[in-house]
């Protein structure tokens, strides 16, 4: 069984020329929901000075129709934004850092050890009230600016966020440098590092066109869990050339003909997509929206 995060209703829109209103992007999250997705990323405690596509996000959690068994998680920065997201419903909380300096300091404004120690402290803060989180590595498999990441140094952050209480982390390929072979290799040293304690997933950009393969590739390497975004939407402001997320639709697709399953209804996902990609007004990534 194959367990998807979408991640379109924050990561898809984030970088997205037109800004969906609230209610827009309460449709979408209600729209995904109804196609059998499980889990959803619906909002970011962002200053939306800074990304104003995630405008109002206390406004989109508290008009959402919840299903009892849909997760709604959502992106946390900072300590600010955590204030605010306690204040809220969700079911479970996002932690973000790149592990390259570079990197982190466009996207945070600090180097990686400064966020990482921060995040060690909101890990324990949200462990206290007893709600789950999960800690998203970036630039996990390549830096834009910096190159090769050492596995050690991602290694070395996914246990200190371990060893702070959370047991959820993920991988995340934030420019699309990664490749089948060291998703792989990565995957297993994961595995015999923290052994299967802690829940990995995997998350990955299509900018080189390898983004369905190093799902396959982390899928054979023992991963379940996988984010994505419908319609193949996404792309992070401060990347250069960064284009958008593993498309949902493509992903549950590749699965599903694998007979594998996903517990999603493809056909109504790929219909959102088409809605979507007329919300946005321009033409989306995906592969099998266009089959329709």
């Amino acid at each position: 069984m194959i367990h998807v995060c979408e991640v379109g209703p924050r990561d898809g829109l984030q970088n997205e020329k037109k800004h969906l209103s609230v209610q827009q992007r309460v449709e979408l999250i209600e729209r995904l929901m109804a196609s059998g997705i499980k889990k959803i990323e619906a909002v970011s405690f962002v200053n939306p000075k800074v990304v104003p596509q995630m405008s109002y996000p206390e406004e989109v959690l508290a008009k959402i129709r919840r299903q009892k068994e849909v997760v709604i998680a959502g992106l946390v920065l900072n300590p600010k934004g955590l204030e605010r997201a306690l204040e809220t419903d969700l079911d479970v909380i996002h932690f973000t850092l790149a592990v390259s300096d570079s990197f982190n300091q466009r996207n945070a404004r600090r180097t990686a050890e400064q966020s990482a120690a921060e995040i060690e402290e909101m890990i324990a803060a949200v462990s206290q009230q007893g709600k789950p989180c999960v800690a998203i590595l970036g630039t996990a498999f390549g830096c834009p600016f910096e190159g090769q990441v050492p596995e050690e140094r991602v290694l070395k952050i996914a246990d200190r966020f371990v060893q702070a209480g959370c047991r959820n982390i993920t991988l995340a390929d934030t420019t699309g440098l990664a490749n089948p072979l060291q998703v792989k290799r990565m995957v297993t040293r994961f595995f015999e590092t923290f052994g299967d304690a802690i829940e990995l997933g995997l998350h990955f950009h299509n900018t080189r066109g390898l983004g369905l393969a190093n799902v396959f590739a982390g899928y054979e390497a023992g991963v379940r869990h996988f984010d994505s975004s419908v319609g193949g939407t996404g792309g992070c402001p401060f990347a250069p050339k960064a284009v958008g997320n593993v498309c949902t639709e493509d992903m549950v697709n590749m699965f599903h003909m694998m007979g594998v399953s996903t517990g999603v209804d493809l056909e109504q996902l790929i219909d959102t997509a088409l809605w979507l990609e007329q919300q946005l007004e321009r033409r989306l990534d995906g592969m099998m929206m266009k089959l329709k």
